[in-house]
């Protein structure tokens, strides 16, 4: 919950490279308390093979989907980067689900999926935790790119959101396994859809300055909303299968989480770079630029608030420019996070 501070200040102080080996600590830790404190159970009557197909085959075809989603903005679909890795990725994918449909010992039980409870949940699983991802990936880049925090003050933002998940998850949780988690799951992801909509109507501000009349109001329903859901959804995935398959239920729980993110970062960067071209041709109209100069400033696009301005433009053109860059991300922005909130509300 703290990553997003502690990332910010590593990034600030030049050591963002750092920032990947903060699980190697917590992994080495995670298994000392299983050697130590956890007791150790066993299946007698399961079979000790595992299913090494079924995870080489996921593995691959999530790696290639992925890298495909992010490759398109750069080289575009008809690229061998773009369409061979998404069709390879998504045959993979098909493979990985006959693999598991015929194994008798799959990693991914998929008779688990013919439970409404267990399907349900990962579904809205996917569609929250793709808000979810993001949501707070282009809410970063805005801060940083255009609206001119540092990046330990972009980390720092989402201290509300740290600390509703800190004090009221475990609240929620306690509220639905009493009363059942029906209710909220409706108005957690509501509330969560709601706060990114917030979000997505903040223009350009004076910087950090403005964050309690800009950013704030929207994290904080975020926020409160993403509180309100983790402990129950995970409580309702739990409880949607036996005992024996609790586990198994967690991990793919934990696995949709992780896919989404990582999924919904790929696919909503691209249409991120569609939009942020789009409205930067509209912007292009009326500058009096050579056709030459305008399609250096274009090529820019793909890094979106990060587009640099052509360096032999005249001083006060290269002014203008950064005023078009950064009123076309926020456009793009804008629209990407109505996006994110969409799929929170993809429920309702």
């Amino acid at each position: 919950m703290g990553g997003p501070a502690l990332g910010g200040a590593l990034a600030d102080a030049g050591l963002w490279r750092y920032i990947f080996f903060i699980n190697v600590p917590i992994g080495i830790l995670v298994l000392l308390i299983l050697a130590f404190k956890v007791r150790e159970t066993k299946d007698k009557t399961s079979a000790k093979k595992l299913d090494f197909e079924g995870a080489v085959t996921i593995a691959l075809g999530l790696a290639l989907l992925t890298f495909g989603f992010l490759r398109v903005p750069a080289v575009g679909f008809n690229h061998i980067q773009g369409y061979g890795s998404i069709t390879t990725g998504l045959i993979l994918l098909l493979i990985f689900v006959f693999i598991e449909y015929k194994s008798p010992h799959p990693m991914m039980p998929l008779r688990l999926f013919q439970n409404r409870i267990f399907s349900g949940t990962n579904l809205l699983t996917f569609f929250l935790y793709a808000g979810l991802g993001a949501g707070m990936l282009f809410l970063s880049l805005n801060m940083v790119q255009i609206q001119g925090y540092t990046q330990l003050q972009s980390g720092l933002t989402f201290l509300p959101f740290t600390i509703f998940m800190v004090v009221n998850a475990r609240f929620a949780g306690s509220l639905a396994d009493k009363y059942g988690p029906r209710l909220f799951l409706i108005f957690g992801p509501f509330l969560a859809g709601a706060g990114l909509l917030m979000l997505s109507f903040v223009g350009q501000t004076r910087g950090a300055s403005d964050y309690w009349i800009s950013f704030f109001p929207g994290i904080l329903v975020f926020g409160f909303g993403m509180s309100l859901t983790v402990a129950p959804l995970t409580a309702a995935v739990m409880g949607a299968v036996s005992e024996q398959f609790s586990g198994t239920a967690s991990g793919i729980n934990n696995a949709i989480s992780r896919i989404s993110g990582v999924f919904a970062n790929a696919i909503l960067g691209a249409l991120a770079v569609l939009f942020f071209t789009a409205a930067l041709q509209k912007e292009l109209i009326s500058l009096p630029l050579h056709p030459q100069q305008k399609q250096v400033i274009l090529s820019q696009a793909i890094n979106l608030g990060d587009a640099k301005v052509p360096a032999d433009l005249p001083p006060s053109v290269k002014e203008q420019i950064k005023t078009v860059y950064h009123n076309s991300f926020i456009n793009a922005y804008g629209r990407i996070m109505k996006v994110a909130a969409g799929l929170a509300f993809f429920r309702h």
